[in-house]
């Protein structure tokens, strides 16, 4: 029996709830001596998963059990990508079949009785130990349900009808998923060739079954390592074919291999348009226990979608603009579309933001590589991001090959140094602009070090106010002029020009003295607990940890995605004081500002302290 998917959870007396596990759907067949375990298409994983088959051994029933094997890291979190590495050399994984169904006992079906008919039959009948395990549920409450889900890392809920029989081979509305983020499965159909340094492929080309056609459903050249990219070229090459599987072939921006449909990739997505298209999608892995002709879009979808639009006027499809912004035509789309709803600004607002700004946010943009943290569908909806530039990107974007030790492995960041690039980034739903403290060319030498005062729940604007003045009399002890600016958020950005001269650990580790010496001053108002588990809610943590390789912050004159759509601002030291909020500066009177103060974030990008000198000052200090 399958699931229908629904967006939000809910609560209801007729419903139970279940937790949606990360793993492979396994039906047990126990009924005679030799135990069958497969999958939902027939797939043998008696062998693959030979600790659970000889677990079921000990079943004393004659039993047909539905179920997920499941995975689990070294954190005791169920971990798909772990799942796959059955089969790989001295791998011992933790292993549990969690049973949730029974379709059979001791010579009788039991799928005519009610969900919780045999939810209670499974409970008695199932020998649990270690590996076989029976899953619980609860009833009525799922909203609370899906937020502990969603607290815990797991995927999402599955709501079940209490009263539901089990209807074999059918996705019924009596079973629906609640994702916690949006993914779903897509048949590989093609590949695309590689751009740049990128290797064996750029992107898969992605297709689903409407009714019985194959139709083309976007394309996703994210997600993807080194050794994934490898691995699945080679996966992909016995499957290569002269024609498409498509009805109508779909265009491409490079060359396209076309490929028989027999691989199944799950993907995540922000959302799914009226025309079958995946906005936003990055790989995840592949489905090999799916059937790829399972994998078909529901086909009552377009008469909902007709139903919605009749309840709301139709309006003219919105045309993309493409306009002259510095040396280049860029393309700018959906402009009327709502970035804040409550304030009434649209992605067009934002972009005119910036370039009108622009003179005076390129030189803290410049030659600094971004993590772009992209909000497609405004503040409101689905925000993901993205380090590594995509295929899709401008040749005219200049890119960075930079290492990543998280991702083990280089990543093509992008560098906006032009307008055209900061119009670019805009449009991609790039409200605000995540900056490395160093540039590529000195990359492990930042230009300045980030004091970053970061109030705790129940901490008000003054007392970071009072915490930032702190830092002041600090560095005016010791001959350093600091420049303040508000985060935007609640907190306030302490900046210390270093000019690109000491690593990144000498400009952290001399971060964490002047926040020592705060924190001395102020011993009831500030911490340098990182936890929060462990931090007090009463108390203003001060991060020094910004000053790490790699790490970003929120340029200076950002737009924060938060509502009234605040700007992170200079400040001068006399407007530090009562009375100061963090939201009075916005997209509305920033421009004013500037006109008025010029660029007061200038001398951050100066040559900077001398350290050893300073640290001569903290040793004549008396009270030191």
């Amino acid at each position: 029996m399958l699931c229908k998917t629904t967006e939000r959870p809910f609560d209801d007396k007729d419903w139970a709830f279940e937790i949606k596990w990360d793993g492979y759907r396994a039906i047990a067949d126990i009924r005679n001596v030799n135990i069958q375990l497969y999958s939902r298409n027939g797939l043998d994983f008696s062998t693959s998963f030979k600790k659970i088959a000889d677990a079921l051994k000990i079943q004393t029933h004659e039993m047909i059990l539905d179920g997920e094997i499941v995975a689990y890291d070294d954190k005791g979190k169920p971990n798909f990508q772990w799942l796959q590495r059955i089969g790989e050399q001295h791998i011992d994984l933790v292993l549990i079949y969690q049973v949730f169904d029974l379709l059979w006992l001791n010579g009788h079906s039991t799928e005519n009785l009610s969900y919780l008919q045999r939810k209670e039959l499974l409970k008695e009948a199932l020998v649990q130990n270690e590996i076989i395990q029976y899953h619980d549920h609860i009833l009525h409450k799922g909203k609370d349900f899906f937020q502990a889900a969603e607290d815990m890392g797991l995927e999402g809920i599955i709501a079940k009808k209490q009263d539901s029989t089990y209807k074999e081979n059918m996705r019924s509305s009596e079973w629906l998923k609640i994702k916690v983020h949006k993914s779903d499965e897509a048949v590989i159909s093609g590949f695309t060739e590689p751009r740049g340094s990128r290797k064996h492929f750029g992107s898969l080309i992605l297709g689903k079954y409407l009714e019985d056609e194959l139709v083309f459903c976007g394309h996703t050249g994210t997600g993807f390592t080194d050794k994934l990219l490898r691995d699945l070229y080679q996966k992909m090459q016995p499957l290569v074919v002269k024609e498409s599987a498509f009805k109508v072939t779909p265009k491409t921006n490079s060359k396209a291999t076309w490929l028989d449909p027999e691989l199944v990739a799950e993907i995540k997505f922000s959302e799914l348009t009226a025309d079958y298209i995946y906005r936003h999608p990055v790989f995840l892995r592949l489905r090999e226990d799916i059937d790829p002709l399972d994998v078909k879009f529901a086909t009552d979808l377009p008469d909902k979608k007709t139903k919605m639009e009749s309840k709301t006027p139709k309006k003219a499809p919105e045309k993309d603009q493409v306009k002259k912004i510095g040396k280049q035509q860029v393309t700018l789309t959906n402009q009327n579309k709502l970035y804040f709803p409550e304030d009434g600004i649209t992605k067009g607002d934002v972009v005119d933001y910036y370039q009108r700004i622009s003179k005076f946010i390129l030189p803290h943009l410049r030659n600094r590589p971004q993590s772009l943290n992209r909000f497609p569908n405004g503040i409101g909806g689905l925000s993901f991001y993205q380090k590594d530039a995509d295929e899709h990107t401008p040749d005219w974007v200049t890119l960075q090959k930079v290492f990543s030790e998280s991702n083990d492995k280089y990543l093509d960041y992008i560098i906006c140094n032009d307008k055209e690039t900061l119009a670019y980034l805009n449009n991609l739903g790039c409200i605000e602009l995540n900056i490395w403290t160093s540039r590529v060319q000195k990359a492990e030498f930042p230009d300045y070090l980030v004091l970053d005062l970061d109030p705790s729940e129940k901490n008000t604007f003054e007392d970071v106010i009072e915490t930032a003045l702190s830092v002041k009399e600090v560095l005016d002890g010791v001959g350093i002029s600091g420049y303040p600016k508000t985060s935007g958020s609640s907190g306030i950005h302490v900046y210390i020009p270093m000019g690109g001269k000491y690593t990144y650990d000498q400009v952290k580790d001399f971060g964490h003295l002047l926040m020592q010496l705060v924190q001395e001053k102020l011993p009831d108002l500030t911490t340098l607990e990182r936890s929060l588990q462990k931090r007090d809610k009463k108390k203003i943590y001060l991060d020094y940890l910004q000053n790490r390789r790699a790490q970003t912050l929120a340029s200076v004159y950002s737009i924060r995605p938060k509502g009234g759509a605040p700007v992170s601002a200079p400040l001068e030291w006399t407007e530090v004081k009562k009375g100061l909020r963090p939201t009075d500066f916005n997209i509305f009177n920033i421009v004013e500002r500037l006109k008025e103060k010029g660029d007061l974030f200038k001398p951050v990008l100066g040559k900077g302290i001398d350290l050893l000198k300073v640290l001569s000052n903290f040793e004549n200090q008396s009270d030191l």
